[in-house]
């Protein structure tokens, strides 16, 4: 695939990764199939057809999973968020499910592998849309949010790349839940779902 009539700006990336750079705010520049710049950006950037050759590219709705883990305290397990987006604010243990897996596949596995244990159980709690914004692409996500028990007395091992620190912070109201710098506003409406549940 040739892109020479790229902008300089463009063409910088064009080597290491020639998908990406060719987007900008959820818009293409070229058509990733034949290069032509005829490409158009539908239903609001989650959608791409090309007219020239009919390449079609859905920008569907992902699914991930949070976590509500609590301690003999009562206090709500937070991860600093060790990259983007939102670098340095707070989010529950969780991620994107993976292909052919369940979202309670996922949320024991994200667990495991951003704090190093492997809860006992989890049961669903609810769900709310988000915006997840990454590389200047925006995603749509669906956030499925779980309670989780770990086991007694275990001992939380944070995954470097995606967790600079974890905090136990309390949740007892609403007040409590506005005041967190929490990563996501999905976050912050599954707590005051969760409490008002309690």
């Amino acid at each position: 695939m040739e892109f020479a009539n790229a902008p300089n700006h463009l063409k910088a990336h064009s080597a290491d990764s020639p998908f990406f750079y060719v987007m900008i705010q959820n818009k293409f520049t070229f058509c990733p199939q034949c290069g032509k710049q005829n490409i158009q950006t539908l239903k609001d950037g989650r959608k791409w057809l090309c007219p020239d050759c009919g390449f079609e590219l859905f920008n569907n709705v992902a699914s991930a999973v949070g976590l509500i883990i609590r301690n003999k305290d009562g206090q709500v397990l937070f991860e600093r968020r060790a990259k983007d987006p939102r670098k340095g604010f707070l989010a529950f243990p969780g991620g994107f499910i993976e292909c052919d897996e369940t979202a309670e596949d996922g949320a024991l596995r994200e667990c495991e592998e951003e704090i190093g244990v492997r809860p006992i159980s989890v049961g669903y709690v609810c769900s709310f849309p988000n915006t997840y914004e990454y590389n200047g692409i925006v995603y749509k996500t669906c956030d499925m949010f779980f309670e989780a028990i770990l086991p007694k007395d275990c001992v939380l091992h944070a995954q470097e790349s995606e967790v600079s620190a974890f905090e136990w912070r309390p949740v007892r109201s609403a007040e409590d839940i506005d005041s967190l710098p929490l990563a996501f506003e999905s976050a912050r409406r599954t707590l005051h779902f969760w409490q008002e549940k309690k």
